[in-house]
């Protein structure tokens, strides 16, 4: 075969530090229109990013020329910075370490891309701890040590 070819989706998930409320809604378009700049910057095209105060939640197919841990490293770090020097909040804003990653089937991409869209509704019958808790469950993580 004389090119590579792959399209892997990806739903990644990451949090405020401390889990706190920082993405306020005032920002948030804002705020989601830059992290998607950056994905594509990256060569990640963005399908959606949504969230809550207190995480975030994107859809991309991940480039072949990155890993997943180089994307989402420079896209807190970036959006983090933007956040700050832009001085979109009163609080300093940062990332808590970590994230969640996720391949994704293209048979379920659009029921994850629902998902995502309606994480406000989500939200009013799960917190996300017990969001988290589900995945870890889900994808078999409680068994995994660090």
């Amino acid at each position: 075969m004389p090119h590579s070819f792959n399209k892997i989706w990806i739903h990644a998930i990451w949090a405020t530090k401390d889990r706190l409320p920082l993405i306020h809604p005032m920002v948030e378009i804002k705020f989601h229109q830059f992290i998607a700049e950056q994905l594509r910057e990256q060569g990640c095209p963005v399908r959606i990013i949504n969230g809550m105060p207190d995480h975030i939640h994107c859809l991309f197919l991940l480039s072949s020329q990155k890993s997943i841990a180089e994307v989402i490293k420079q896209i807190k770090g970036s959006s983090s910075h933007f956040m700050n020097q832009n001085n979109l909040i009163a609080e300093k804003f940062a990332w808590q370490t970590g994230y969640a990653a996720y391949s994704v089937s293209e048979s379920v991409v659009d029921k994850v891309f629902q998902y995502i869209k309606n994480q406000q509704q989500h939200h009013t019958k799960k917190t996300f701890q017990q969001e988290y808790d589900e995945f870890v469950k889900l994808y078999g993580l409680d068994n995994e040590k660090e």
